[in-house]
């Protein structure tokens, strides 16, 4: 009679690939937390300087569009109590029937306003750092600068700002 001595296999693992396995993931969990937290504050970012673009080119396009139309002789520079200097300016257009209106754009706290006659402002950005209108050249009254600072919110209380400015707009009527 033959006996059969075989040692059986117990299946697991060691305590030392159990170990490697745990460090492994900790590493790859902690790195994988600060990597999203950088991808977000990317992404937010990202967003922000994309959405405070828009909303500088269209605020500057209307205001170039409309003060191209304006009369010079009627262009007034000046700021609203406890704005910045030179942060409005006034005149009046002509408008495309032949007649005029009045038109007003400013600045007040983080807000670009438009008021046209008397009609309610209409705010253009809500975004707005710092508007300012000047005069580009002081021996021709028909050439004005536009200075336009937008900024938006993006993660963790920081702010995106983008500043972007028109040179010598040049006022087309007398």
């Amino acid at each position: 009679m033959r006996i059969n001595r075989t040692r059986s296999k117990v299946a697991g693992y060691t305590l030392t690939e159990a170990m490697l396995v745990v460090a492994i993931v900790g590493i790859v969990g902690s790195i994988g937390a600060t990597l999203l937290i950088q991808m977000t504050r990317s992404f937010r970012q990202n967003d922000a300087r994309i959405g405070i673009q828009r909303e500088a080119r269209e605020a500057l396009h209307l205001i170039n569009r409309n003060l191209r139309q304006a009369q010079a002789t009627t262009v007034v520079i000046d700021q609203l109590a406890g704005e910045f200097p030179y942060s409005r300016i006034t005149f009046t257009r002509l408008t495309p029937s032949g007649g005029t209106s009045s038109l007003s754009f400013y600045q007040q706290g983080s807000k670009l306003l438009m008021t046209e006659g008397s009609l309610a402002p209409k705010a253009i950005s809500k975004n707005l750092r710092y508007l300012g209108f000047t005069y580009a050249r002081t021996d021709n009254d028909r050439l004005i600068s536009v200075s336009l600072t937008t900024e938006s919110g993006t993660f963790e209380g920081q702010t995106k700002a983008l500043q972007l400015s028109v040179e010598k707009v040049r006022i087309m009527n007398d």
